[in-house]
């Protein structure tokens, strides 16, 4: 059979389904392809389960210092197997939500393999669709290191590890982005013994310097074990996983978590088509590729230097713009405000972090956020920047008391 629409989307993740449902607002007739399920790599195996996990872990490693807070919890545990039934819950029933809005926004689901032919045309193994306009958006996936294949069992990705339905006794996890970072703070707040290896010479290296020290910092008062400028060389897994290192070192270890990144999936490049989300292999993150569908449908475009990141866990980590190493020294104005100084800090027995502001000419240039609610308080910031907000002109602003956010505030009269 032939189809015909005004829209053709292949991939149902952050950039397709919004895509999608923007196009039928405006009245355009609209089918889109998912081989799996809606919602893509965010909701079904990256920021949502990821999240609900990790909010778990640090809730119990909260429950850890209730006593210091005046609360005596005896005996308390956790059932992992539980954390990942409520982990699966909370994403079939966003999951159910997402279906239902593109149901009522009248958009074509097909659950199928589609092939791109042309600039206008997709296939499906019985069906052919012409479109006036073709979004691939077919996402990422993991990247395996180098002669070490995954073997699902041991050697993990990020798909893996969500499925788990008991903890190791130890983990090795590979590179120190967001997914390493996150994970690592998810295993060691449920008591694994972790060890981080990152290549680069610091933690979280597409982080502000500032931003990395204190995540090192942080690790070692966790307890979590980490190599820097470091490279697994080889693993060799029987009843466990040796690893071995560029430095000579070795890490015996239950299992082993493989967090290098991703990589856009395959898919051929085919003029007059246009590619959103991952698989344009530029920001990897599912804000950036709403973002990005939103210009291509609505044309509200926006600034590429100005996407957030965020890395979650206690504390949570936020920046956007500059970081102070890629600034011309006496080009810029710096404060450094410690978390510990703010009195809703002290109440909420949270002070590990600081806020600190860029700015060039008067104007915010970037800011880098180790806090509690950071990653509310990064989009402050990013509003100002958005909008040329001057750090006078924010100075006139009513910050309320007792909050993380007059931490902002009080940075922006401690620039020098």
């Amino acid at each position: 059979m032939e189809y015909k629409y005004n829209l053709g989307i292949v991939g149902a993740g952050p950039a397709g389904y919004t895509a999608a449902l923007h196009a039928a607002k405006k009245g355009l007739s609209v089918v889109m392809f998912e081989k799996d399920c809606i919602g893509g790599i965010c909701l079904n195996r990256g920021c949502i389960p990821t999240k609900s996990i990790l909010h778990c872990a640090e809730f119990y490693k909260e429950l850890k210092c209730a006593q210091s807070l005046g609360i005596v919890i005896p005996d308390f545990t956790y059932d992992f197997a539980k954390v990942v039934e409520r982990k699966n819950q909370i994403v079939q029933k966003l999951r159910k939500s997402l279906e239902l809005a593109v149901k009522n926004s009248k958009i074509t689901m097909i659950k199928a393999k589609a092939d791109v032919i042309n600039t206008n045309t997709i296939s499906t193994t019985d069906d052919c669709y012409r479109c006036d306009k073709i979004i691939i958006a077919s996402g990422s996936q993991s990247v395996a290191l180098p002669g070490i294949e995954f073997d699902h069992k041991r050697i993990l990705n990020s798909d893996d590890v969500l499925d788990l339905q008991y903890l190791p006794e130890s983990i090795a996890i590979i590179g120190s982005g967001a997914i390493g970072i996150e994970w690592a703070r998810i295993f060691s707040a449920f008591d694994v013994d972790v060890t981080v290896i990152e290549m680069a010479e610091n933690l979280l290296p597409v982080a502000d310097i500032e931003v990395s020290k204190r995540i090192e910092r942080i690790f070692k008062a966790n307890g979590i074990k980490f190599y820097k400028s470091t490279k697994v060389e080889d693993i060799q897994c029987n009843e466990k996983c040796l690893l071995r290192y560029s430095s000579g070192n070795v890490t015996e270890v239950d299992k082993v978590l493989v967090a290098i990144g991703r990589k856009p999936v395959p898919y051929r490049k085919i003029d007059g088509v246009t590619y959103l989300g991952d698989i344009c292999g530029e920001i990897q993150l599912a804000h950036y590729a709403i973002k990005q569908a939103i210009a291509e449908i609505d044309g509200i475009h926006f600034d590429k230097s100005l996407v957030p990141s965020v890395v979650y866990g206690n504390p949570e980590i936020a920046w956007i713009g500059k970081r102070e190493q890629d600034l011309e020294k006496g080009s810029y104005k710096k404060s450094m405000l410690l978390i510990s100084a703010l009195g809703k800090s002290q109440c909420d027995n949270a002070v590990d972090g600081f806020i600190k502001i860029l700015s060039q000419d008067g104007i915010i240039v970037g800011a880098h956020i180790v806090s509690k609610e950071a990653s509310s308080l990064i989009q402050q910031v990013s509003i100002a920047m958005q909008n040329n907000v001057t750090v006078e002109k924010l100075k006139e602003v009513c910050f309320a008391h007792p909050t993380y956010s007059e931490g902002i505030f009080e940075s922006l009269f401690n620039l020098e």
